[in-house]
């Protein structure tokens, strides 16, 4: 595909397929557990390899003249669990099991990798983090007028995911409550050294929302007996969404722009959960504060796009509809997408509109199925749509 036009208006998530010389150090990762983040330590020329990784994909972004750009997450394994082990007080292990995602055929169940196990041995700590070395040079290659952003799971999303497995890996907190004032207090020491070393956007991604859903058909409120549990469900909603609340406040005190990617699960082409926006438009989209909402919207299982009334009395959010595909090789349906922001806009003006793929093209080292080219293709189709629409 030829590249035709670039557009502002068109975004990226934030991950892209690695480079075949850094997978081959990803995948000795995954497989040994006697090792702790970010490995660089452990292997020869590791850091030096995803240096110059790092350093192509931002050329590429900028080339493509990306209005914002990430590292491309080349230092990641997966897209939320690097983070979390780089806090002081965890220790990464390979669990008997991995997280179970949907097989393409909607039925039979799929395990990822294993390496996701989460031992807190005590107080967490957000100081020091390696993120913080992986921003500065981030910001070192960026030679254009592109804003720098970094991409790290939402508080929330973690307090799920290790609450519901408070027992097996915590030795520190004896209750979700202390758990809870541990990642926020983590948290908030990270951001206090983003912000010192000059950082002034930070996305937290998110991919348990819909979990929250009640036509969410594998979610861990739905009784053995297919009934739902609204009082757990809404019990959950409400913490997670004031965990995220209290880091989103928190940032914009510090003079940070923070947004939110949202998606059901992005695993070599996979989803985990179903569950539609407008189920969960009252907690999630209504009431978390963020500047802007990158939003899944690439096939039925996100819904409506009514689910945007929620923004209705917010005249300063911003919406970056995922309506593309990051988990196809095949090019995406125009009119679809051309269609979805003229929808969209009845709820969210124009200019606070932004198109995307639902997610990034590797959230997890593997990435989807799809090689380097369909990517860029994509990519180029995505920047084409949006000048088409919104005309800049």
């Amino acid at each position: 595909m030829t590249q035709t036009q670039t557009s502002k208006r068109f975004l990226t998530v934030g991950s892209f397929l690695r480079p075949e010389d850094l997978l081959t150090y990803k995948r000795q990762i995954e497989a040994r557990d006697d090792i702790q983040y970010p490995f660089y330590q452990d292997f020869d020329n590791y850091k030096k390899v995803e240096d110059e990784a790092v350093a192509d994909i931002v050329k590429k972004e900028i080339e493509l003249d990306f209005p914002e750009i990430t590292d491309g997450e080349y230092s990641k394994s997966l897209w939320h669990l690097d983070f979390v082990w780089g806090f002081d007080g965890v220790r990464r292990f390979i669990a008997d099991q991995g997280y179970i995602f949907v097989d393409h055929n909607d039925e039979n169940p799929f395990e990822t990798r294993k390496d996701i196990g989460i031992e807190i041995f005590k107080p967490l700590s957000g100081k020091n983090h390696p993120f913080i070395d992986h921003y500065k040079r981030l910001v070192a290659l960026n030679d254009s007028d592109a804003d720098v952003k970094v991409c790290i799971p939402s508080p929330g999303h973690i307090y799920v995911d290790l609450g519901l497995n408070l027992q097996t890996y915590n030795q520190v907190y004896q209750s979700q409550a202390e758990l809870k004032e541990g990642l926020i207090n983590a948290y908030k020491e990270f951001l206090d050294e983003y912000v010192q070393e000059g950082g002034k956007i930070i996305q937290l991604d998110d991919c348990l929302w819909t979990i929250h859903a009640e036509d969410s058909s594998n979610s861990p409120f739905r009784n053995e007996d297919g009934t739902w549990d609204d009082e757990a469900a809404k019990a959950s909603a409400e913490a997670y969404v004031a965990i995220n609340n209290a880091i989103i406040d928190y940032g914009h005190e510090l003079g940070l722009k923070v947004y939110t990617h949202n998606c059901r699960g992005n695993y070599a082409s996979r989803h985990a959960s179903n569950g539609s926006y407008e189920k969960i438009a009252h907690y999630f989209l209504k009431n978390q504060r963020y500047d802007r909402f990158y939003l899944e919207w690439d096939d039925e299982r996100a819904g409506s796009i009514d689910a945007l009334e929620a923004f209705k009395d917010n005249d300063q959010v911003e919406v970056v509809l995922g309506l593309l595909s990051s988990k196809t090789a095949d090019l995406d349906d125009e009119e679809r997408a051309l269609n979805g922001l003229e929808e969209a806009s009845k709820y969210v003006s124009k200019d606070r509109l932004y198109l995307s793929h639902q997610c990034g093209f590797a959230s997890c080292d593997g990435g989807n199925e799809l090689t380097h080219e369909n990517q860029w293709d994509k990519i180029k189709q995505g920047q084409d749509i949006a000048y088409k629409y919104f005309g800049e």
